[in-house]
């Protein structure tokens, strides 16, 4: 594991490379309005939900609307070797869009069209910068939907860079299952596609696959081929408070242990409760509670929710309080899709370090009941919120920006956390990425080997090293 934290293994380290005055005039002459080099353009696209805010902004923004666009200030910028970093809407956690190392930011908020819906197949082409809400919305009257949903409003191609999951990973799976082809620009600037509309392949090596979760350090997402679901005939949600976080938990152990399908599972801490109840104006109890989500025919709903209600009972649970209309339910997960900006109200000024750790369903109560026990002991405010069905759960410790000693006690606590969570045959990042954050625990994880051979595909496809550089690992 890492040296413990300390005040200068904190920040990220920042060396910007020099933006020549020819590559500005070649992106002026060549996107005229699309570009801007104003001050707060930049700065609206050098910070993020991080709680990294010393790093200066790009040198400039490009605001792409097609593949054509991307490829030419791909091109350009290789000409004078000079990074891109990748822009959806700003939702990173772990700094991926930070511009450690100077360059240009593409904007790909333009490039948000739905351009095939293929309802027979299950299938759906997106631009980047489509969000999962917008997608829905676009294919509601299809009786299809995309169920993957990572909290915030994010874009597709973010969320396909950053192998995002969510709420309904348990049943749903992640954006490793769920996308089947993309269209990449490559360093060199050329476009390319990987993977096709079929389910499976056996063709060669898995592009796709490479690409997702590569966090922008490999190529620029420009088209996403992803899976739809049914909607389903019925759904309810339902929560349940407990005594404890442990009961909670093995609630959901004992429930995925048996095979019950159920969607979604979040669990949410006492604290964190309160947090929302001042922020969303709700009446919740003040106690750990899981909220739970439940889809299939109103049989198989409701022989679910019955089965689970009575695995709650054992462990102390209340009676399940239902949220039966779409309102009801929007309300409730709105709610915690606003865990985070609930928890910052509750300390005005603060920014979260968030940690994002997944470990063996067996395994989650432990590393739990363990992380509280340190937290609390530390003092530092902190929320927690789990997907807790495929045991990930994150916890923030919210901090003042101002005080440098409860960043490194902060950074300390999230250091204990990830040696517990490799230690249960876990992962350092469950859903958010590694970006700045966790680059020296993706070597604890994976090994020194395991990174050499990431950073030899990486010299490979990006020998100028100028997509998103200083992402993932060093080099």
């Amino acid at each position: 594991m890492n040296a413990p934290a300390t005040a200068r293994h904190v920040l990220p380290v920042v060396k910007p490379r020099p933006v020549p005055a020819a590559l500005i005039d070649g992106l002026k002459s060549r996107f005229g309005a699309q570009f801007s080099d104003a001050q707060a353009v930049r700065e609206q696209h050098g910070r993020d939900e991080s709680a990294f805010t010393t790093v200066p902004p790009p040198a400039a923004v490009v605001f792409a609307e097609s593949t054509q666009d991307v490829a030419d200030l791909v091109r350009l910028c290789a000409r004078h070797k000079v990074p891109v970093i990748p822009f959806g809407v700003g939702s990173s956690l772990e700094g991926h869009l930070l511009a450690v190392q100077g360059g240009i930011s593409v904007d790909l908020a333009r490039m948000n069209r739905v351009l095939s819906i293929n309802a027979e197949d299950l299938l759906v082409t997106v631009q980047p910068g489509v969000t999962r809400e917008q997608l829905n919305a676009e294919i509601r009257d299809t009786g299809l939907f995309f169920p993957i949903d990572p909290g915030a409003n994010a874009t597709l191609g973010g969320m396909s860079a950053t192998r995002a999951s969510g709420t309904n990973a348990v049943r749903y799976g992640t954006m490793r299952e769920n996308v089947l082809a993309l269209e990449v620009v490559t360093a060199s600037g050329e476009v390319i596609r990987t993977g096709t509309r079929a389910r499976k392949s056996s063709a060669g090596y898995d592009l796709t696959r490479l690409f997702v979760g590569s966090e922008g350090t490999l190529g620029v997402i420009t088209e996403i081929t992803l899976r739809l679901y049914p909607l389903p005939e019925a759904v309810s949600a339902a929560i349940c408070s407990f005594p404890g976080i442990a009961e909670a938990v093995a609630t959901v152990i004992q429930t995925i242990q048996l095979g019950v399908p159920i969607a979604r599972v979040e669990l949410i801490d006492a604290g964190t409760v309160a947090c929302l109840n001042r922020y969303s104006k709700l009446t919740l109890r003040e106690e750990p509670l899981l909220l739970m989500e439940f889809h299939g025919t109103p049989a198989s709903v409701q022989e679910q929710a019955q089965t689970v209600q009575g695995i709650a009972r054992e462990f102390g649970g209340q009676d399940f309080e239902w949220a039966v209309t779409p309102e009801e339910r929007t309300r409730l997960w709105s709610a915690r899709h606003n865990a985070l900006f609930a928890a910052l109200q509750s300390r005005p000024g603060a920014r979260p370090i968030n940690t994002d750790t997944c470990v063996p369903i067996s395994r989650l109560a432990d590393c739990i009941l363990e992380t509280i026990a340190e937290v609390e002991a530390s003092g530092i405010p902190y929320f927690l919120v789990g997907h807790v069905g495929d045991g990930n759960f994150h916890v923030g410790f919210l901090i003042d920006p101002k005080v440098p000693q409860e960043r490194v006690i902060a950074e300390d606590l999230n250091h204990k956390l990830v040696a517990r969570t490799l230690r249960m045959g876990g992962t350092c990042s469950g859903e958010h990425g590694v970006g700045l954050h966790k680059m020296g625990f993706l070597l604890d994880e994976a090994g020194a080997g395991a990174v050499e051979v990431m950073r030899s595909i990486k010299r490979a496809l990006d020998p100028k090293n100028i997509m998103n550089p200083g992402k993932i690992f060093s080099m």
